[in-house]
């Protein structure tokens, strides 16, 4: 049977990419991805064919790797972090729900949350929410929504995507509704380019994140009321009576 592998690359440092995903590559004919992912693993792929594209071409990226697949070839559709998380997993699926003769199998790698939560201390200790703060394919009234729940919920919160060139409000937007059910003070981390190179974190309270200026490379977590600093690290309790 023809077959796709769709590579979660973790956050691109060889080191953080699994033994799975590196088989999965040397297995592949042809590797598949945006462009600046390739680059990442550039020094992985030896000879091999590659198909890059730039930002926003990810269903004809998709359509590509499943005309290769038809060919016959052996092909891995490459994602950073992992690829059933934001990745391309998902938009495979939907292009082959009637596909019989191609088989998906999606390996998975560390995503941008457990990146920057191993970087912070252990944020995520206990339940926690991820959201994108994207409105590109999710309408801004959804993820208000989404927001609004995880804040009363006090659960910890994950935001991907946090600004843009475009979103210069969106984390203002998001730190003012957690604001409604959250305490000033709570410990909240920002980590730009986790588990890459040039990483840089910064550990703030929740009225500080509202007025921080972040990218689309900044992953940012924002605590709950069992969020503490501990040896300078910002740590969830989880519930064991210490």
């Amino acid at each position: 049977m023809m077959k796709i592998y769709v590579v979660g690359l973790g956050p691109g440092n060889f080191s953080q990419i699994t033994p799975a995903a590196q088989e999965a590559l040397k297995a592949a004919d042809v590797v598949v991805g945006y462009t600046t992912y390739i680059n990442l693993i550039q020094d992985l792929l030896g000879d091999k064919e590659v198909v890059a594209t730039g930002m926003r071409s990810e269903i004809e990226r998709c359509e590509q790797a499943v005309e290769l697949a038809k060919q016959g070839k052996q092909v891995a559709v490459v994602s950073s972090g992992d690829a059933g998380i934001y990745g391309m997993a998902t938009l495979l699926y939907e292009l082959l729900a009637e596909e019989t003769e191609i088989d998906l199998e999606v390996i998975p790698g560390i995503t941008a949350a457990n990146a920057a939560a191993a970087v912070l201390g252990a944020p995520l200790a206990n339940d926690f929410a991820v959201i994108s703060l994207s409105d590109l394919m999710t309408p801004w009234e959804v993820i208000e929504k989404r927001l609004e729940g995880a804040a009363q919920a006090d659960f910890v919160i994950c935001l991907y995507n946090p600004m843009s060139k475009t979103r210069r409000d969106y984390l203002a937007k998001a730190c003012e509704i957690a604001l409604k059910y959250k305490s000033a003070d709570t410990i909240c981390g920002v980590v730009r380019n986790a588990l890459r190179p040039g990483q840089s974190d910064q550990i703030m309270s929740l009225a500080e994140l509202k007025d921080s200026e972040v990218d689309m490379f900044t992953m940012v977590i924002i605590g709950n009321a069992a969020t503490h600093l501990m040896k300078g690290r910002m740590v969830t309790k989880r519930g064991y009576q210490v």
